[in-house]
């Protein structure tokens, strides 16, 4: 399996520092709790920043015999050092309007002290300051690629924020979260990296002396009288330090946020004063910016920041163990020279290969020499005479990463023999670029002297079995071949099923179809649209069938086959039966909260969840309109009660039937579409969504005319974003 340079980079620096990282994120996360913990102290005084530094010292004066320092910290909270009225020596905040004293100074809490610790150097002093900057380094590089990674995973720079695909918890948040949280990460790295540079002195050092000045002869009358002490407000400042001594070569120590300034404790006039230079400011923001201290909105961003981190560390294995898990171990019998039949495929991360190993095995099976391997292994094969294809898409358009030579290859690489080829293009309807790869293959071989199609490019979504079985049948008929697929077991977590009881079903009608309502024991949270799984037999895998959620119940619209295991198992339950079966959210097919138009489009047994969403009076904030295929008019019977009852409580706005078998002309849904262009493409044209619950077959019919109506009617290609399939 071939594995991009970015995706290697990314796990490889995981790998490397992934223990140092977790230590980092865990401290990170308890250290971020102390700034927001400080801010919420009551030391900070009202418009004490706007304060004059003047006001201040005559109230310290006043009150205290002897002033060492006053800070300013980043909490806005003001200290002072002092040696009381009493002979005392104390340090304390204090009210600047006043200089009375208001609390006592912050203690460090022993957990954030031993985090800091264990942050900064792991209890291994410089040895450890090292390694966490190294560590800070490879984590700001892991950033880097994470950030390319999303960028080709969702087409393009300008579509780093547009909507994300969910295939997967692990896959979905780990992306969801790197989009919001790496430019955190970013300057949480970049700070911690600068830190360690600046601890061990690594950094340019300032050049930046102190300039004296030139005074005037005036002198105030009082050293609160002037120029320097009257226009400075506390904000200006961050610390004072007092004269020592009655020398006059001891100076009050002005900081200020960009400089520091000597003044003349006689005259209060400015000495000298020294700029701080780059480092100085960029190592007082690197501390703000890596701690979040005085301020309460960027100290939970570094909290949700670290969180996300350990998220990360655990998403990305996981998905790293599950490829690794489902990888397939392909091994080849016949030489590439030797094989009549060569499958190629093209897959970012190795599940394609799953499929390809299933037509592998069912050639072999018939007594077929096969070979397999990458599209960028593409070579010259002496003794073939098919190739099949089988590709993926990555981002919105790309080829899969062993993929990305294979245009080439094709163009440089002569055949001897004529070949017969298919293509099956694997993809998700969510991206606007669906198998959008696999089309621009099939084209390229169309093009090709050795190439003849035996079939047309096929579309498989979401990785459907029954859409590659059906393919494959089909594939198969056209080299008079039976091909035997079997639907690999999965493991189901049996905690998970629950109990529940058959409280209504109809008998089968002529399309041997029959509806059966089930009433949870406990209960569940489900929306129409979501799937139930049922094992019908030990060790069987599992089927699922889309929900319609009537009042508390689930509505099942099941259509029974002479070998059908599942279908036939259901049909044998009668009232009171009791089903152990298991709901699975599919938020991606629950109807719209937002849209004021909605299609719901379905063919045969498909219109179960689309019976349940016209049962729900939360319908009515949109216009919706169903159209609906069966064979005859006997078939609808079936489903009428629910339809008419929609109708008439204003929950659907239209209803348009097609028969295929009807008495007078076979109407398909694509006809039916057709007839309601206008319909259509008024609702594409407005943002509504259009709803598809069916047969495959049924989805691409469905898919081909929309697009047809949105080139015709908008000058526009179909909006895929704007379309929730659930076909099977």
């Amino acid at each position: 399996m071939t594995i991009s340079i970015w995706r290697l980079s990314h796990l490889i620096l995981a790998i490397s520092s992934s223990l140092f990282i977790i230590l980092a994120a865990l401290t990170g996360t308890i250290l971020a709790f102390e700034p927001i913990s400080n801010q919420l102290k009551p030391y900070a005084v009202k418009d004490a920043q706007s304060l004059s530094i003047s006001k201040t010292l005559e109230s310290l004066k006043t009150e205290y015999d002897e002033v060492i320092y006053l800070d300013i910290d980043k909490n806005d909270f003001i200290s002072a050092s002092v040696v009381t009225k009493q002979g005392e020596s104390e340090t304390f905040y204090i009210d600047p309007f006043t200089a009375k004293k208001t609390g006592d100074i912050i203690e460090k809490a022993p957990i954030f002290s031993f985090a800091t610790n264990l942050h900064r150097s792991l209890f291994l002093k410089s040895t450890g300051r090292a390694i966490v900057g190294i560590v800070s380094f490879l984590l700001f590089l892991m950033a880097v690629t994470g950030i390319i990674l999303i960028i080709k995973r969702q087409g393009s720079i300008k579509a780093f924020f547009a909507k994300t695909i969910k295939e997967d918890f692990n896959q979905y948040y780990h992306v969801i979260l790197g989009k919001y949280t790496l430019i955190p990460i970013i300057i949480i790295t970049i700070t911690g990296v600068f830190l360690s540079l600046e601890r061990f002195s690594l950094l340019p050092e300032t050049k930046h002396k102190h300039v004296k000045t030139k005074t005037t002869t005036s002198t105030p009358s009082k050293i609160t009288d002037s120029n320097i002490f009257n226009s400075l407000t506390l904000g200006d400042i961050k610390r004072i330090e007092f004269p020592f001594s009655n020398d006059i070569e001891d100076y009050f120590i002005l900081k200020l946020h960009d400089k520091e300034v000597y003044v003349n404790q006689y005259n209060g006039k400015i000495v000298s004063e020294k700029s701080d230079g780059f480092i100085t400011l960029a190592t007082s923001w690197s501390l703000f910016l890596h701690t979040g201290e005085g301020s309460i909105i960027w100290s939970f961003v570094l909290l949700l920041t670290s969180i996300s981190i350990l998220f990360f560390v655990f998403s990305g294995f996981s998905m790293t163990l599950n490829r690794k898990r489902n990888a397939v171990n392909i091994k080849n019998k016949f030489n590439k020279d030797a094989a009549e039949y060569i499958i190629l495929v093209g897959s970012e991360t190795g599940s394609t290969f799953g499929f390809a190993k299933l037509l592998l095995n069912a050639l072999i099976a018939e007594g077929k020499s096969v070979y397999i391997s990458e599209l960028n292994q593409y070579t010259t094969y002496k003794k073939a005479t098919h190739l099949v294809v089988l590709t993926s898409t990555y981002g919105e358009g790309d080829p899969p990463v062993n993929a990305k030579y294979f245009e080439k290859l094709v163009q440089t690489t002569p055949q001897q023999n004529n070949l017969k080829y298919a293509v099956v293009g694997f993809g998700s309807l969510a991206y606007k670029g669906f198998c959008k790869y696999a089309i621009l293959v099939d084209s390229m071989l169309q093009q090709h002297q050795k190439y003849m199609p035996c079939m047309t490019l096929h579309k498989i979504n979401n990785q459907s079995f029954t859409e590659f079985k059906n393919w494959i049948d089909s594939w198969g008929k056209t080299k008079n071949l039976t091909l035997n697929v079997n639907e690999p077991p999965t493991n189901h977590n049996k905690k998970k099923l629950s109990s529940f009881k058959v409280v209504k079903r109809t008998t089968i009608n002529s399309d041997n179809s029959f509806l059966l309502e089930l009433q949870p024991i406990k209960k569940r949270a489900f929306r129409s649209g979501d799937l139930l799984s049922i094992i019908p037999k030990e060790n069987e895998v599992p089927r699922q069938y889309s929900i319609g959620k009537i009042g508390k119940n689930i509505l099942l619209s099941i259509k029974k086959h002479e070998f059908g295991i599942c279908s036939n198992y259901l049909n044998d339950l009668k009232l009171n039966d009791m089903l152990p079966a298991a709901i699975e959210q599919n938020k991606d097919f629950h109807f719209p909260k937002s849209a004021k138009e909605v299609i719901m489009i379905s063919n045969g047994t498909g219109i179960a969840p689309f019976l349940g969403m016209i049962s729900d009076d939360n319908l009515k904030h949109s216009k919706n309109y169903l159209f609906w295929g069966g064979r005859t008019n006997e078939s609808y019977k079936m489903y009428s009660k629910h339809i008419d009852d929609a109708f008439y409580n204003k929950r659907l706005s239209g209803v348009y039937l097609s028969f295929s078998q009807g008495e007078s002309q076979k109407k398909y849904v694509q006809n039916a579409l057709m007839e309601k262009e206008e319909l259509l493409s008024r609702v594409l044209k407005n943002k509504g969504t259009i709803m598809i619950c069916g047969s495959v077959a049924m989805q691409n019919g469905v898919l081909k005319t929309l697009e047809n109506i949105s080139k015709n009617k908008l000058n526009a290609p179909l909006n895929m974003n704007l379309i929730k399939t659930d076909c099977y």
